[in-house]
């Protein structure tokens, strides 16, 4: 068989089936419609999925022993038992087809009315689902109407699903070699989770967007954007650019951008961390196109000039983020919802707010520089100097030796955060303060675990593995492998590089899946972490959102840290 023999011929393909695993087309071959729900994921069962439109549907493959699985990527899944091979793929983003081993057999299972009915097409209000036979081949479609749906199903049957299976799966072997080629597979899988959370034009965005996750996010998320910017620099950094254009196009007049933007025009009123300057300079570096530049300067000076007039309250350039009601989420603003930074709701001078204002003044005014715009340059050069001396004279705990949020009284907090490390990336740290970092992370009592850096001290009394309560996270990392080697210390850079990719290698060898955050300590693996509450079993999104599978910036910037290597 044509598509075994490609497989064969093409190693390290990612071939570990898990739960949660996300599979739908990608906006990278052709047109996505994310409004549909038409997005599988995973099921408990072996090589069965479930649907996420409005109504819940299974796609059951009814299978009494497990095969080998030869390829498990976003949108191919390929299965030997025996002499025969199971085949699930995406001719579209309406359609999965395939073929089943002669003893298999494919059942599409209502779920709605509270019990399991085996049906060959589903109606519903959204739209409607439709499974066709001829021979081994199926052909599952979706469509507006039950019309539409069949004549996808029926035009599905006539496709060469292993030619599909086949250029799906090329697209993992144009990436550059690694020198330990064992982190190919991971490098694959990566490139997989990235490939399924971009999206086409769709709604009001014109070009590729990013979401963090396909289910449960949907929507594409400020700060988010930029870090799969960050990854995609390194597949396609036309791309990336478009990842950063779509959150640009949709800025406020006033200058505001939300951290939040649904494809039917839905914003969100709050922001995220303003790291755009930097995503679109960290873009130039590798596309080298000044006109992207041209169009991102004016929006990105208006952004940074909102934030500085609306989130700066005693107008001391050091920034605050905006606090919730929610005790879950006291600050989605600042991307890190429930860390305990924020339980105690008041308002903080905060310091990644405002390293975060810093660099990106820096990043507009090297834009501006390209730009010829030297008064800009020179003017937001002055603002990101005058922010970092800030952060150094006010935000650094001299007794303490750290850098910590302070009440607006002054008082500064009493949260050891991983936002203390971040000072790192500024041009212009004290040397003489690198050293006490150093200490901190290799202290036990700190921050030193057995999967750096945890997202609060474990000495903290509230310490947990409940996201930013303690859990370590991809993005966090990232940030401070850079400013490690900013500040001349590669050596550690390099291990905590290397400690991150093993353990997301970790997890994905055991669980075929990639984490939205993992447990510092790693006692417990990612899916029993608390996620604003205890997890449920079994896993199911639409009952509570557990530590999310198949999360876009942790493979992105993994994609990122494997070729720094």
């Amino acid at each position: 068989m044509k598509l075994q023999s490609f497989i064969n011929q093409n190693q390290n393909l990612p071939n570990i089936w898990g739960e949660g695993l996300i599979f739908a087309f990608s906006g990278l071959d052709g047109q996505t419609q994310s409004t549909s729900g038409f997005t599988l994921t995973a099921h408990n069962r072996p090589y069965s999925f479930l649907i996420h439109t409005p109504k819940r549907h299974i796609l059951e493959i009814d299978v009494e022993e497990t095969g080998k699985v030869l390829a498990a990527t976003s949108d191919v899944l390929v299965v030997q038992f025996d002499e025969e091979l199971l085949l699930v793929t995406f001719s579209a983003w309406h359609s999965v087809v395939g073929f089943l081993p002669s003893h298999i057999d494919l059942r599409l299972i209502d779920k709605t009315s509270g019990c399991s009915r085996t049906v060959s097409g589903v109606s519903q209000k959204e739209g409607v689902l439709k499974v066709e036979f001829r021979g081994n081949r199926f052909c599952l479609s979706y469509g507006n109407d039950i019309k539409m749906a069949k004549e996808r199903a029926l035009a599905g049957l006539d496709i060469d699903a292993e030619e599909v299976a086949m250029t799906s799966l090329m697209k993992y072997e144009n990436l550059p070699a690694l020198k330990n080629r064992k982190l190919e597979r991971l490098m694959k899988k990566c490139l997989s989770v990235m490939r399924v959370n971009s999206l086409d034009a769709e709604g009001i965005f014109e070009q590729h967007w990013s979401t963090p996750d396909r289910v449960p996010h949907k929507d594409l998320w400020l700060w988010d954007s930029v870090f799969h910017s960050i990854g995609m620099n390194e597949i396609n950094p036309a791309i990336s650019w478009e990842f950063l254009k779509s959150v640009l196009d949709h800025q406020y007049k006033d200058g505001m951008i939300s951290h939040q933007v649904s494809v039917n025009g839905k914003q969100s009123n709050i922001t995220q961390p303003p790291i755009l300057s930097w995503g679109v300079w960290e873009n130039y570096l590798h596309l080298k196109d000044q006109q992207c530049l041209a169009y991102a300067a004016p929006r990105l000076e208006r952004y940074l000039v909102w934030d500085m007039a609306n989130r700066d309250q005693k107008q001391n350039q050091l920034l605050q983020w905006f606090i919730q009601e929610n005790e879950n989420c006291r600050s989605g603003e600042s991307g890190m919802d429930n860390s305990p930074r924020f339980d105690e709701a008041l308002t903080l001078d905060a310091v990644d707010f405002s390293v975060f204002l810093a660099v990106d003044a820096n990043c507009l005014s090297k834009i501006f520089e390209v730009l010829g715009k030297p008064s800009k340059r020179d003017y937001w050069g002055r603002i990101g100097e005058s922010v970092e001396k800030k952060i150094h004279d006010e935000l650094w705990d001299t007794e303490r030796g750290f850098y910590f949020d302070r009440n607006m009284n002054g008082v500064f907090s009493n949260v050891w955060a991983v936002t203390g490390f971040i000072p790192l990336i500024l041009p212009n740290f004290p040397e003489e303060r690198t050293n006490r970092l150093l200490e901190l992370l290799a202290d036990p009592k700190y921050f030193k675990t057995r999967f750096p850096i945890p997202s609060v001290s474990v000495s903290d009394p509230q310490w947990s593995t409940d996201m930013w309560r303690g859990a370590t996270w991809v993005n966090m990392n990232y940030l401070i492998i850079e400013g490690l080697l900013k500040q001349g210390c590669g050596a550690l850079a390099e291990s905590l590089r290397q400690q991150t990719i093993s353990m997301v290698e970790k997890y994905y060898e055991e669980s075929g899946v990639i984490f939205e955050f993992y447990d510092a300590r790693d006692t417990i693996p990612p899916m029993d972490c608390d996620r604003k509450g205890p997890p449920i079993h079994p896993y199911d999104l639409r009952l509570k959102v557990d530590s999310i599978r198949d999360y876009h910036w942790s493979a992105a910037l993994v994609i990122k840290m494997l070729m720094m290597g």
